[in-house]
């Protein structure tokens, strides 16, 4: 009974899928946590969900036409943020809720609610086909493409952007590339993980892999183990329990959250009790102002 899953096509499609997916949350996800932007991941599904639907009124193709508008929108924030006396948390809220509002509006005027609108707010291992399986790989491997070549570039950018922009580093053009390869990002994992769980799969695995080392690269390889983990296994136990495949990845993640929490405090504890005389050992897990 166990293997059961497997025999059919359409479970084999949807467990490499979210595999893929939970790995790419799970890469882009370390620097979005790094940089403190958790909000932007939430913020940027919403509005790209508006934009998935003005793509179906002008019967543009669905990544197309969702990646343009997903990158506009983070552009568009970061452009308000810096001209305007508001926060980033603030443009993020004003422009991604209204884009969302849009496709709502768009959907309801219509009186249509369809099937693959539906799976891209609750995500549905049903909706993920070839194309989609192919989209995700070809996204996922320009994303290791690209933080493989400019590795240097988006780490000075994350930890110190005004020293990178003094030393030359073109933080303007990071940025741009970023936000495309989140909108990129997120698009991609709409139909496996659902427009209200995209955020959570984003930022979980990064914050677990916080908790478990102070290194960057064993930070980064963690968080996207825990999302390729936390994929396949969360789309594998979906299939049992019958619910939604992006509310099964979370709550999955959630829990491996809640361990290596409580993991962090025994291991505090512990250290603290070996070195009572040592004041580094009365700092909290995850103070320091860096990573390794």
């Amino acid at each position: 009974m166990l293997l059961e899953p497997f025999e059919f096509a359409f479970f084999v499609r949807a467990l490499i899928a979210a595999s893929l997916v939970g790995g790419l949350c799970g890469v882009m996800g370390v620097y979005i946590v790094l940089r403190g932007m958790s909000y932007i991941g939430h913020g940027l599904s919403h509005a790209i969900f508006g934009g998935a639907v003005v793509s179906w009124i002008m019967s543009i193709n669905f990544f197309v036409g969702a990646t343009i508008w997903g990158f506009l929108s983070a552009l568009l924030i970061a452009w308000t943020a810096r001209r305007n006396p508001i926060g980033a948390d603030a443009a993020i809220g004003i422009i991604t809720t209204a884009s969302f509002a849009l496709g709502i509006a768009i959907i309801s005027s219509g009186g249509s609610f369809t099937r693959d609108f539906e799976a891209s707010l609750w995500g549905s291992v049903l909706a993920v086909d070839g194309g989609d399986l192919i989209a995700i790989a070809v996204v996922a491997a320009v994303v290791l493409a690209v933080f493989f070549t400019a590795y240097k570039l988006f780490l000075f950018a994350t930890f110190d952007p005004d020293a990178a922009q003094f030393y030359g580093v073109p933080t303007g053009w990071v940025d741009t590339l970023f936000s495309l390869l989140l909108a990129g990002t997120i698009v991609v994992s709409m139909q496996v993980l659902g427009v209200t769980m995209i955020a959570a799969a984003v930022v979980i695995p990064p914050i677990i892999a916080r908790l478990l080392t102070n290194s960057f690269r064993k930070m980064a390889l963690a968080s996207t183990g825990i999302g390729v983990f936390c994929g396949a296994v969360g789309i594998y136990i979906s299939y049992f329990v019958d619910v939604s495949s992006g509310a099964s990845v979370v709550l999955l993640s959630a829990a491996l959250f809640v361990l290596a929490l409580c993991w962090s405090k025994i291991r505090h504890r512990i250290s603290r009790a070996s070195h009572p005389s040592s004041s580094l050992s009365r700092l909290p897990q995850g103070s320091g102002s860096a990573l390794d």
